[in-house]
């Protein structure tokens, strides 16, 4: 016999007629018709080709193997509350998870406020953070299910609502021997030693379009995966790195931080399938992201 042939309702009007004694019982407890449970009763016996209660003037009692099958029947029952509650769980804010894809820079320095001032009203939400590299990688993971929420730079397409939260501006960080800190350089600056980007197209790609709208012969000479490393070799006079100010965060000691000749910058927030269903923790996790609703600072005077 095969077992996924078992409906839930078979199940359930087993257990219900079990508890109750008789069929008529059952029925009242079901919000069902007595023949309706008589047939649910008789249907699971011919597929399972055993006899589970005996019928008489007395009601219904269950024979030696109905009462072996109750048992596992009060299993299945558990299990699936367990399953229900699961659910109510991660409905609620109580509790369930918020999955966030993100670059490091976003997971380092504008991630963790906003975690604490959710856990500071719901300590119970959990949070799950999957660092990527790229645009394209921040796009799967909504796509494929990996991530409810990505909280980087926001991703455009019909397919997604976006949350602005800031403007990351682009900076140069300066070698300590060039003499400069908080600064604008001049288009000549650049010039004047090789300079450093990302490998990560992410992070790149802007920075370079721009670039040769000036110059077309101005090139990126290092092209680096690690902003820390990138950091390393303008601190060792190597070069002029092009970055984010969150992603040159933190900054080597005697290490410049110049303003660029030109204005640029990334637009950060929070992206999301548009038509996907959200649960309220995800919604909370938003709204502590944004500092609004319940995680608003407090009003002083």
């Amino acid at each position: 016999m095969n077992p996924w042939k078992l409906k839930l309702s078979q199940i359930r009007a087993l257990l219900t007629v079990a508890e109750a004694g008789n069929f008529s019982e059952a029925a009242l407890r079901l919000e069902v018709t007595q023949s309706t449970v008589s047939h649910a009763i008789a249907t699971l016996e011919n597929e399972l080709g055993v006899v589970v209660f005996h019928r008489g003037r007395h009601g219904a009692q269950l024979t030696p193997v109905g009462e072996r099958m109750v048992q596992d029947a009060r299993q299945i029952q558990t299990l699936l509350e367990n399953i229900a509650s699961a659910a109510v769980h991660e409905r609620g804010v109580d509790g369930g998870t918020v999955r966030i894809a993100t670059f490091r820079s976003i997971a380092t320095h504008v991630l963790p406020e906003a975690i604490a001032r959710l856990h500071q009203v719901y300590p119970a939400i959990q949070i799950s953070i999957l660092e990527v590299d790229e645009l394209y990688q921040l796009k799967q993971a909504l796509s494929q299910g990996q991530a409810d929420v990505c909280v980087a730079e926001m991703l455009l397409g019909e397919g997604f609502e976006t949350i602005h939260i800031l403007d990351d501006e682009y900076i140069a960080l300066m070698p300590p021997q060039y003499g400069l800190r908080d600064a604008q350089l001049a288009m000549e600056d650049l010039y004047k030693y090789p300079l450093i980007s990302s490998s990560h197209d992410s992070c790149s790609v802007r920075i370079r379009d721009r670039l040769r709208e000036f110059d077309k012969d101005l090139e990126v000479t290092y092209r680096i995966r690690h902003d820390s490393s990138m950091a390393g070799m303008v601190q060792q006079g190597l070069g002029i790195a092009l970055m984010t100010e969150l992603a040159a965060k933190p900054v080597p000691d005697g290490v410049g931080v110049c303003r660029l000749p030109f204005p640029l910058s990334r637009p950060v927030g929070a992206t999301l399938l548009k038509d996907a269903l959200h649960s309220p923790a995800v919604y909370a996790f938003l709204d502590a992201l944004q500092g609004i609703g319940a995680f608003a600072p407090a009003q002083v005077g």
